[in-house]
């Protein structure tokens, strides 16, 4: 999960909040060309992608400082200077060569990002399952008209609209995705008008110079029609733009249906409708060898079992798969409560799935929606632009409603159940494959809380950043929980600059953990003013780290990228790197990442260490909400006690009463 952010920015936190976006559009009717399409904007949709800044490689010595500030509340002294003596050594040999050379290389490949080659081999290396280890999911609000949530209106409503995304995207008439600090100068059709005018080459000196950042948008064409192909060492990435048809899965079963037709054009909503009603109502039992499960098999196994099945006849099949514009995964099952969403959209029973997928669209019986996504081929913006445009095209301009009548047409001829060749290794690797599925699954929990005494409004009046407050009360109630500050990793976009991936802001610091102290263990020994002056202190500091992450200024990619480049020249590592401080702030115990939406109702990822939580959190204007997953080396559910008594604790102090 990843929020989205903008870069060039001093004055504030720069987290775009998925904010809901203006959309002009018309209603469907027959043939009319602008019902094809969500939106006409003015200004192409890579109107900046050419004059997009560069992601900066930062100074070395910055890295290394900002490396061992990171460190510091980490660590006893011994090992601190241990550590230090560690990053100055590499600072002034080893380090400063690699870097020479790591410029040397972003020079002379000015079309990308020092961090893009290495992040994609990076995901696309790594041999566990993305089933918990890196997919996530992020949930839809429901319909406000309560019934447009049926699954069948839901679903043909979401494809519709998903295809309306997808030409209006490859017509290149998307908005391009634009950070507006000061949206009254930017977000004008009058300035829209002039920017379209300016060369690409130029662009984003123009939105630059009335405060307006726009993002990299290189992601988006691996939105549709892409899938994750498994290799022996290292996945590939695969995209054909050509492929007209919808993939559908229901119990384990999976169909296709062209969604688009020979000319380019959604097909009727009512013919779609008719198809899924028609999938919908096949009373074919259960799969009992359910291929997908596969997907969420080790990446080496899943490789080899992938070529067996080619080999055993079904290429055109797996063709038919990868080519699909997208995955829309209709479960059987109704959902109980919000745990129960959780579970069901981050994985499921593994059956009815294809993690492979660049996103599947997962529609329960009751309309609950969400999207689980691969994460290889890019982080949440790309993403949460296409649910928030989804969730207000289906809500606000539906094709179908409850009362259409499905078209009277031969679905039986439109849809086609794809049937897989396999033999009996084939059916032992599914069957093993389910077998580790479950047992993975198993071992995972997944709480939520809501604190609801308070939220954005105050903080911001109290003069605190709220994304500060919300990482300040985690380290609060880690503390309270286990009595330790440990590595914790907050996911920050650097989608301003060309080809941006993420940056890590790294919220755990001397400063949180003076505060914690204070506030978990000697709550009687500071007065009101002094916890306020730390809370303050605390919320400089963390907007001053996200900013510099924003901005390409953290030291974790930067490191990376270094590592990288002297493994890929078969250098042996720097003691910087073996050093068991770098290896303890890399097992981030507290990974979390924040997301709020008028189109996002939950969001969720599994813990990435096994004695981790996986935090997934949202400030809104007067509630804190966490989802939160764990394994069983720790307790998630008095975690979140402990999180919401931090809370608590602050809001308390903000309204002057004292510490009992």
């Amino acid at each position: 999960m990843a929020s989205l952010l903008s870069g060039q920015c001093a004055a504030s936190l720069i987290r775009v909040r998925g904010a809901a976006l203006g959309i002009r559009t018309r209603r469907y009717s027959g043939r009319d060309e602008a019902s094809e399409y969500l939106d006409r904007s003015v200004v192409p949709s890579m109107h900046y992608q050419k004059s997009l800044p560069r992601l900066p490689i930062p100074k070395l010595e910055d890295t290394v400082r900002r490396y061992l500030a990171a460190q510091r509340p980490l660590l006893d002294d011994d090992q601190f200077r241990t550590t230090e003596k560690l990053a100055q050594d590499f600072q002034t040999g080893v380090g400063k060569q690699l870097q020479e050379e790591l410029a040397a290389r972003d020079k002379s490949n000015k079309c990308t990002s020092y961090i893009s080659g290495p992040w994609f081999d990076m995901y696309l290396s790594a041999r566990d399952s993305v089933v918990l280890n890196f997919n996530p999911f992020m949930s839809f609000n429901p319909d406000p008209k309560p019934e447009y949530n049926e699954q069948l209106v839901r679903a043909t409503n979401m494809v519709c609209s998903a295809v309306r995304f997808m030409k209006t995207l490859r017509a290149g008439l998307l908005a391009p995705e634009v950070f507006h600090l000061n949206p009254a100068k930017s977000d004008t059709d009058g300035f829209k008008n002039l920017i379209r005018w300016v060369p690409s080459r130029l662009s984003w000196y123009g939105a630059y110079m009335v405060n307006a950042y726009p993002l990299d948008m290189s992601q988006y064409f691996r939105l549709f029609n892409s899938t994750r192909i498994p290799k022996r060492g290292r996945d590939e990435l695969f995209t054909d733009e050509k492929g007209r048809h919808l993939l559908v899965m229901r119990k384990g079963h999976m169909y296709v249906l062209d969604v688009v037709d020979r000319d380019g054009n959604l097909v009727e909503p009512a013919e779609i409708q008719s198809h899924l009603k028609y999938i919908l109502s096949d009373s074919t039992p259960a799969a009992v060898f359910p291929l997908g499960v596969l997907t969420g098999e080790d990446r080496d196994v899943w490789a080899g079992l992938r070529d067996k099945l080619t080999a055993a006849g079904n290429a055109e099949e797996l063709r038919l798969v990868d080519g699909a514009l997208f995955c829309l995964c209709l479960d059987d099952e109704t959902m109980t409560d919000h745990i129960h969403v959780s579970h069901n959209m981050l994985h499921g029973d593994g059956c009815n799935r294809w993690y492979d997928k660049s996103f599947s669209i997962v529609l329960t019986k009751d309309g609950q929606a969400a999207i689980n996504f691969e994460h290889s081929w890019g982080d949440g913006v790309a993403v949460l632009r296409f649910q928030n445009e989804i969730f207000k095209d289906t809500t606000e301009r539906p094709l179908v409603n409850p009362g259409s009548a499905a078209a009277a047409v031969n679905s039986a001829a439109a849809v086609r159940r794809l049937h897989f060749n396999l033999d009996s290794e084939l059916e032992n690797g599914i069957k093993t494959a389910k077998e580790n599925f479950d047992s993975a699954v198993s071992k995972l929990t997944i709480d939520a809380m809501q604190f609801k005494k308070g939220g954005k409004e105050q903080l911001k009046k109290s003069k605190l950043s709220p994304d500060a407050v919300a990482q300040l009360a985690f380290q609060m109630g880690f503390l309270r929980q286990y009595g330790q500050t440990v590595a914790t990793y907050e996911s920050c976009s650097t989608a301003a600059f060309k080809h941006g991936r993420t940056e890590t802001i790294r919220p755990a610091s001397v400063h949180t953990k003076r505060c914690s102290h204070a506030f978990v263990q000697q709550p009687g020994k500071h007065s009101v003013e002094q916890l306020k002056a730390m809370l303050n202190e605390c919320s400089k500091y963390h907007g001053q780290l996200t900013r510099e992450a924003a901005m390409g200024q953290g030291f974790d990619r930067h490191l990376f990228a270094l590592r990288y480049l002297a493994t890929s020249e078969g250098q042996a590592v720097h003691g910087l790197y073996t050093d068991p401080a770098y290896t303890a702030i890399n097992h981030n115990i507290l990974s979390t990442s924040t997301l709020t939406s008028p189109a996002v109702n939950l969001g969720g990822f599994a813990p990435v260490v096994p004695d981790g939580f996986g935090v997934g959190y949202g400030v809104h204007d007067d509630w804190i909400g966490c989802n939160v997953s764990s394994y069983p080396a720790r307790d998630v559910h008095e975690f979140l006690q402990c999180v919401h008594k931090s809370l608590e604790d602050i809001f308390s102090v903000l309204e002057g009463k004292a510490l009992g």
